[in-house]
């Protein structure tokens, strides 16, 4: 199955290698690095899944998961969290914005590709705000 999945991540780096391993699986990927465009993007992209940084510049991840999850035609993408700065509590907070998965920086290629396949397969997320 090719995915539409926006990435939204401020380092041009992990945006080359978020991208290229996307696109090696067979998906088709977006970048933003100006996670201000990041929502107007998902709207007009329609992505299967999102992949953000929790650190960004303007609007930081867990802002822009809980704009995804207050959009009514974005509230049932499934997202995937990604930072470099993982602490206690880190993981509940970013679930409660909205992430149905969290990957560590640096990544693990195997780990990254498992989690992309695996929030796929689940497909949609139901949500409050989500329409059925």
């Amino acid at each position: 199955m090719v995915a539409k999945i926006l990435v939204v991540e401020d380092n041009a780096l992990n945006i080359k290698l978020f991208c290229d391993l996307l696109a090696a699986h067979g998906h088709e990927p977006e970048a933003v690095t100006d996670s201000r465009e990041a929502l107007a993007t998902a709207r007009a992209f329609k992505p299967d899944l999102v992949i953000t940084d929790i650190q960004l510049p303007y609007v930081s991840g867990i802002e822009l998961m809980q704009q995804i999850r207050g959009d009514s035609e974005l509230a049932s993408v499934p997202i995937m969290a990604v930072t470099a700065y993982s602490g206690v509590g880190d993981d509940e907070r970013i679930r409660a914005a909205g992430a149905q998965a969290y990957v560590s920086k640096p990544i693990s290629v195997m780990r990254f590709a498992e989690t992309v396949d695996q929030l796929l397969e689940e497909g949609p997320v139901r949500t409050a705000d989500a329409t059925e």
